[in-house]
């Protein structure tokens, strides 16, 4: 049988997916870290990557999801408060870079920061 993996999420840094790896291996969910080691070896690659992806098996992806959204950290402003969706008012966003053009491929940093709403996959920019 043909086992797929599926992309459950992506980091900016190795360490923050190998905190979420542990916790699902330890719940006896097989990962695997997509670009671990090139962005180990070259960080500075790590926004033009795409970021560490973290993969589960499609078998294991619904429980998979459910333990990551129990731990996982969402968006906050700079006084620690979350980021609240402008359209359903849930506060579970994450960061996001549509990365559309080979400018922003190239240089990630130049791309102004918006937020993905996790509830209704809305994208907002920050409030200034």
């Amino acid at each position: 049988m043909k086992k797929e993996f599926h992309t459950l999420g992506t980091f900016e840094f190795p360490a923050d997916a190998v905190v979420i790896k542990g916790k699902l291996e330890a719940e006896g969910i097989p990962v695997f870290l997509k670009d671990e080691n090139t962005i180990n070896s070259y960080s500075m690659v790590s926004n033009a990557m795409g970021g560490v992806r973290l993969q589960v098996y499609s078998s294991d992806m619904e429980r998979a999801k459910q333990i990551f959204d129990e731990v996982r950290s969402y968006a906050t402003d700079d006084f620690g408060n979350p980021i609240i969706c402008p359209n359903c008012k849930a506060s579970r966003s994450e960061i996001y870079y549509s990365r559309k053009n080979l400018f922003f491929k190239l240089f990630p940093f130049f791309e102004s920061t918006k937020y993905r709403c996790m509830q209704c996959n809305f994208i907002t920019r920050p409030a200034k």
